[in-house]
């Protein structure tokens, strides 16, 4: 056994923020356990490699949920990244940290010290922000974050048909508003991607204070009485933490790992012969995720990215890519969307993420022609799924339900989001480039019962998982941390991963989540002074 004062279980995401803020501490010896490899895949540093990344599925592993009764009994499938920087390394880069509202609304609910207020500095000292400098960015942190270095036609036809559409033009997603259409800004700098293991953890990993498993998988948190003594892998092999383990592995692993040692709905635990170290119910409940719909359009001429990556086209991108890390490898074929308030409440409540390609879904194969898509989806869903054990074999998949649909306002806001798509995609900039409508097809019937059918046949995540570890008042029985992560009715545990939201963000969490991941070490930190 080897012990160490940190135990960080997730090298993801948050994980990597983590590892770097606490071996800062030189007299602190910290352990990162990371169950995929490294980021060595080149094609992980490559803005537009993401889709071919996911397409080998080395560094991913996807959960499948139980058959959605509200979705036509079809599957959602959520891809997490299983590889060093984990969502970072893997994800669309978009960066976007939330309303002011989100946070609080947290803070309402009862997480105090989670308004906006005290979220909006954090962002602000992780960020370095390449064109934006005010009282919402920052631009000394070790997070780059850039504009678009490459902008495609399609792209920009459909910000141009956004605004022949009414909506106005946004510069700034994380500034006073979200409201409005635009190029996203993302974690990107010089036209390589800026996963988590890159911009916080590559620097860290020379510190001898510091050490990193990868290819590990941890299957419980150890416990001597009610503290945690540190972490049994599934080799069997344990590692003793002097001081704290945290959990960083996402809002389907962290569950699973806490239920496993012991902590979650004492029944359940029972049922599985599992020892119950904290009757917490919480655990694996308030499942939240963002789901999206589509439509999509062909255009006349061969225009989208259909096909680039095959042949002298490819060769092509690759070698400007090479010389002057600009073109369409560049891109992060996601950059440009925009946030709408379809019910004029003074917040956004659809996300819009448009690719110059027809896009395939995982029960859906792409249409092999030249052509667009625009993905509306809903931000505050009141739908609620759940994950649990199958057994108590860390080895078996877990068992979860996204409850999608299952609040049918939430049906209501993905329907008004298809509807502003179509709209958007009837307009002169983007109509002279269209041949036809391919999805939903223009020679259907066009109703709203038609629609919502369309809507629960087409939608699917849009790999946001959140929620179900999450952070409550002491009278909130439902809540599994507090706010300062730490897990209840236990000592020496916390949880700081996107698995603490008790209500998910309006936009992309990634951010949010390294923001989590900051936060938690700073109170770790004064907890060992």
């Amino acid at each position: 056994m080897k012990e160490f004062d940190y135990i960080i279980v997730g090298g993801g995401s948050a994980g990597c923020v983590l590892a770097a803020r606490l071996s800062e501490d030189a007299g602190a010896s910290v352990l990162l356990i990371e169950s995929g490899g490294r980021d060595s895949d080149p094609f992980i540093h490559i803005p537009a490699g993401l889709g071919r990344v996911i397409n080998k599925g080395r560094d991913i592993v996807a959960y499948v949920s139980d058959p959605e009764p509200h979705m036509n009994n079809r599957l959602n499938v959520v891809p997490q990244g299983k590889v060093l920087g984990g969502g970072s390394s893997i994800n669309g880069m978009v960066y976007i940290r939330g309303q002011a509202q989100d946070y609080d609304d947290w803070r309402q609910m009862g997480c105090t010290g989670w308004s906006y207020a005290d979220v909006l500095p954090v962002f602000k000292a992780m960020e370095n922000n390449e064109r934006l400098s005010d009282e919402y960015h920052g631009t000394a942190g070790e997070l780059h974050v850039s504009d678009r270095r490459y902008k495609h036609v399609l792209s920009q036809a459909f910000l141009a048909a956004a605004g022949q559409a009414g909506y106005p033009v946004q510069t700034d997603f994380n500034g006073a508003s979200q409201l409005g259409f635009g190029g996203y800004q993302t974690t990107t700098h010089k036209g390589r991607r800026q996963s988590a293991a890159v911009a916080f953890l590559r620097k860290a990993l020379g510190r001898p204070n510091l050490t990193l498993l990868t290819d590990t998988k941890v299957a419980r948190v150890t416990f001597s009485g009610r503290k945690a003594s540190g972490v049994a892998l599934e080799s069997g092999e344990l590692h003793a933490a002097r001081r704290e383990v945290v959990l960083a592995a996402g809002a389907l692993a962290t569950p699973k790992i806490l239920l496993l040692s012991g902590i979650g709905p004492a029944q359940d635990l029972k049922a599985h012969g599992i020892d119950v170290i904290a009757d917490l119910p919480g655990v694996g409940a308030n499942y939240q995720d963002h789901l999206e719909s589509v439509v999509q359009y062909e255009t006349r001429d061969p225009i989208s990215m259909f096909r680039a990556d095959k042949g002298v086209k490819a060769a092509m991108h690759m070698l400007q890519y090479q010389l002057f890390r600009k073109g369409l490898l560049s891109s992060t074929i996601i950059d440009t969307g925009g946030f709408v308030d379809s019910l004029g409440r003074g917040r956004a409540d659809i996300q819009f993420h448009m690719m110059p390609v027809m896009a395939p879904s995982h029960d859906r194969p792409a249409i092999m022609a030249h052509g667009f898509s625009i993905h509306p989806g809903f931000l505050q869903p009141r739908s609620r799924g759940s994950v649990h054990l199958r057994s108590a074999n860390p080895r078996d998949p877990i068992r979860f339900s996204g409850g999608a649909f299952s609040d049918p306002e939430d049906l209501e806001t993905l329907l008004r989001g298809v509807k502003i798509a179509m709209r958007i995609g009837e307009q002169p900039a983007l109509a002279k480039l269209v041949k036809r409508r391919a999805l939903p097809s223009e020679d259907a019937v066009i109703d709203d019962d038609a629609l919502r059918d369309y809507v629960r046949a087409n939608s699917k995540t849009t790999f946001h998982p959140t929620g179900t570890a999450k952070m409550g008042a002491p009278d909130d029985a439902m809540a599994v941390v507090d706010p300062l992560l730490r897990v209840r009715s236990v000592d020496g545990l916390r949880v700081a991963d996107a698995s603490i939201m008790p209500r998910i963000v309006s936009g992309n969490t990634n951010a949010p989540t390294m923001m989590i991941a900051e936060r938690a070490s700073r109170f770790i930190r004064d907890a060992a002074r």
